[in-house]
C-alpha cells in the first residue's frame, strides 16, 4: 500500500515553520516526512534506507536492491539534523564529521543530493 503524498502547499509550510520556530510535533513530523519524499522522488531506488525516528523513513539512490532484513546502506539521524541537512543549513561533511549523522555501507552518502529544498528567509 503506497503511503499518501504530502503535497507542496502542506510540506512547504510544516517544513518552514519547523526550522524557524519551535514548531510543534506535528508540524515536525510533517516536515520530515515531506522532505524524505522530496529525496525519494530526485533519487529513487532502494539502495539506501534514510531513517528519521521516530517520524519516518525512506529509500532512495538506485544500485542494488535489498529485500530483506537491515539494508546494507543505512542513514540515520534525529528530525532537527535531518531538517538542517534537507534545507542546506548543514552540510553533509559536517553532520558525519560531528557524528549527527550515523552513516553504514558503502553508499550511505548524500552529498551532491542535499539540499532538497531550500528555506527563504
Amino acid at each position: 500500500m503506497a503511503r499518501a503524498r504530502i503535497s507542496d502547499d502542506v510540506g512547504i509550510p510544516a517544513v518552514d515553520s519547523a526550522v524557524r520556530e519551535a514548531a510543534s510535533r506535528d508540524a515536525i513530523a510533517t516536515a520530515v516526512r515531506y522532505t524524505l519524499q522530496l529525496l525519494a522522488e530526485r533519487f529513487p531506488g532502494n539502495t539506501v534506507e534514510v531513517r528519521v525516528p521516530p517520524f519516518g523513513a525512506t529509500q532512495c539512490i538506485e544500485g542494488p536492491k535489498h529485500t530483506r532484513g537491515t539494508p546494507p546502506n543505512v542513514i540515520e539521524t534525529d528530525a532537527e539534523t535531518w531538517l538542517a541537512l534537507a534545507t542546506g543549513t548543514t552540510a553533509w561533511a559536517d553532520a558525519v564529521e560531528t557524528a549527527s549523522v550515523s552513516a553504514s555501507g558503502s553508499r550511505a552518502d548524500l552529498t551532491g543530493r542535499l539540499p532538497v529544498l531550500r528555506v527563504r528567509d
